[in-house]
């Protein structure tokens, strides 16, 4: 039976209330979903904190079948998957980590109709278990999240996107989403050619955010800058930095200041530790998180009221969409970009030196898989613990060259790298019952852990080392390397959750290393540099209002000037001035203030316009200065 127009109306706006809370579907949300409910192929350009995920979830609800969400990084995956869960929607991913059993649990409860969707990486969908699976299996539509990355000219170009038209082809009568936050004309215009859409339905919202002030600012003490910005910032907000080292300096030295609503977040912290910290700042309205990139991906707080970059970030996009998670609820928020040229000079050379040659690039690899003993066409099954000082010693080469191709060999799921600290895992080879044959020394370490951890003698278990530490009364550091020689003697397998490790998730392929591979690594290494020179150019410049020059970039012509970026706030007329001055006088009637502390207060008007207007003041003889830094009325 049919339903009418107005009762499935009535039922989108009923599943909208009822899982996500909401009375009102933002701008394009419900057009988009509409579209994929009537089967067409839809292309949807949304910026941060449009609601893009809703726009394939909600009519997931409402079609029949499986929404097959394709998705490049499977962080991403499992905070999308958890938040459904919180939701009460059946949601699951498949991922390199899972094992067949599990994957097998997922594949029937999709068969059965009882999951509405799937998220998956591009790659696995030239998986021959997968293939075989979803054939077994009722789609609603498609979903291409991320779908910048099938573009060469992308930010985060990632070939097995490739992957999608092939499998398309194979399910012509299935409607497909396409949905990004950043994407130029150019990428645009190839994600329509690659996904073979046709007549799509294109909707593409404004990058511009009118409530946002953004603000460029050469500062030669950054530490000192955020401090007093901090100082009057009341409210929620996140800090970004480059490095953990950063974030943790960072955070101590707010600390040393008593700015106590303030922590920090990377990927190097546990699972656990992750998770607290979010919760504490998601639940906050005045929280401060400072944190690499690491941070921000699927979050979904809508009273985040600024976001300071304590360094730039290396792209256009990735700062737009960093902007983007302040002000979502539409009210008056800020964007700081705090540089010097030193910074922008140790940052070219810092980009030079992550990226290898094709013979350093080789060698990279080609020690993976010597230590590993990984032959030609041969892929083992087990996790490698992976020690980066013996890949260093061996190459000669820094961190950051190792780190950068074993994140692209990653990203092509070459190998699944685990850089995060999370739990150790342990299996053991050796029953209760075979203990007598060991040497006793050997025997009564494994009956410990038979005792203290249930379930390793029939699978691999996840467990701490620091529980087990506290449980048997024996040093951390002890047991760690204990476990290792039980290892040696194939005892058992033992994977430190504390260090990197790598699985392999392709047979080697050494043709396709040396051409294919490199050549790909080339082209991403390339765009970086001319993605980064692009920010350069956004950073210095001080001519053009700093929304205008992000709009221009996403290829949006003929647009205004936002009027209260700090180039525009310096460009206004000496007219604007004159309300400036009173503005500085009322505030210096409650309190003497340094510059500093006069520019945060004063909305973050530009400091250069607040200091001509304090010349002013002091001419006139309405303003004196009670030392070299602080004025007050006279």
């Amino acid at each position: 039976m049919m339903i009418s127009p107005q009762d499935f109306k009535k039922l989108k706006y009923e599943t909208l209330k009822h899982f996500w809370g909401y009375s009102t579907f933002r701008d394009s949300q419900e057009e988009i979903i509409d579209s994929l409910i009537y089967g067409k192929d839809t292309l949807a350009l949304l910026p941060t904190g449009a609601g893009k995920s809703l726009c394939y979830q909600l009519p997931a609800l409402l079609k029949e079948g499986v929404c097959l969400v394709i998705s490049p990084l499977l962080a991403l995956m499992k905070d999308q998957v958890n938040q459904l869960k919180a939701r009460q929607i059946d949601a699951e991913y498949l991922s390199s980590e899972l094992d067949e059993f599990d994957a097998e649990l997922i594949y029937n409860r999709c068969k059965e109709g009882l999951t509405k969707l799937l998220y998956i990486s591009p790659e696995r969908l030239t998986n021959s278990q997968f293939l075989q699976n979803i054939a077994e299996i009722q789609m609603s539509f498609i979903a291409v999240d991320e779908a910048h990355c099938i573009s060469e000219w992308g930010q985060d170009f990632r070939p097995s996107y490739q992957h999608i038209k092939e499998f398309r082809k194979n399910n012509p009568e299935i409607a497909c989403l396409a949905l990004t936050a950043t994407a130029t004309p150019k990428v645009l215009d190839e994600i329509k050619t690659k996904l073979e859409f046709k007549n799509p339905e294109i909707f593409q919202k404004s990058f511009r955010r009118d409530n946002i002030k953004i603000f460029s600012e050469e500062v030669s003490d950054k530490y000192q800058r955020v401090f007093d910005i901090l100082k009057y910032a009341t409210k929620s907000g996140i800090i970004y930095v480059r490095t953990r080292k950063d974030a943790e300096q960072l955070c101590e030295f707010l600390h040393q200041k008593q700015l106590t609503n303030v922590d920090y977040f990377h990927a190097g912290l546990t699972a656990r530790e992750k998770n607290n910290k979010q919760n504490i700042w998601n639940n906050s309205d005045r929280n401060v998180l400072i944190s690499t990139n690491a941070f921000g991906m699927g979050i979904d707080k809508d009273n985040v009221r600024f976001v300071i970059h304590f360094s730039p970030s290396p792209s256009i996009e990735n700062y737009y969409q960093e902007i983007g998670r302040t002000g979502r609820d539409g009210k008056k928020s800020f964007a700081f970009l705090l540089w010097n040229q030193q910074e922008l000079l140790n940052f070219d050379q810092i980009l030079k030196n992550q990226i290898p040659n094709k013979a350093e690039f080789l060698k990279i690899i080609t020690y993976l898989y010597s230590v590993f003993q990984v032959a030609e066409h041969e892929l083992p099954e087990k996790v490698f613990q992976l020690n980066f000082n013996g890949i260093q010693n061996f190459t000669k080469l820094s961190k950051a060259k190792i780190t950068n191709v074993l994140t692209f060999l990653h990203n092509q799921e070459i190998i699944y790298f685990n850089d995060n600290k999370s739990l150790s895992s342990l299996e053991l080879f050796v029953k209760g019952d075979e203990l007598d044959q060991l040497p006793k020394k050997d025997a009564y370490f494994i009956e410990l852990l038979l005792r203290s951890i249930s379930g390793a003698t029939t699978h691999k278990v996840m467990f701490s080392e620091q529980q087990l530490s506290n449980k048997i009364s024996i040093d951390n550091h002890l047991i760690k390397e204990r476990l290792k020689e039980l290892q040696q003697k194939g005892y058992l397998e033992y994977i430190d959750g504390a260090l990197s490790s790598i699985k392999f998730l392709k047979p080697r392929n050494e043709r396709l290393i040396h051409s294919a591979y490199w050549k790909l690594f080339e082209h991403i290494q390339k765009n970086k540099i001319q993605k980064w020179e692009e920010m350069k150019f956004y950073i210095e410049d001080s001519q053009y209002c700093k929304m205008k020059l992000i709009l221009s970039y996403f290829g949006e012509k003929n647009t205004k000037n936002c009027g209260i970026c700090s180039v525009c706030e310096k460009n206004k007329q000496s007219i604007f001035g004159k309300n400036i001055g009173l503005e500085i006088i009322n505030l210096l009637s409650k309190k003497s203030a340094t510059i500093e502390e006069l520019s945060i207060q004063m909305t973050y008007h530009s400091k250069e316009n607040i200091l001509e207007n304090l010349i002013y003041l002091l001419d006139s003889g309405k303003v004196k200065m009670l030392n070299f830094k602080t004025y007050a009325l006279a």
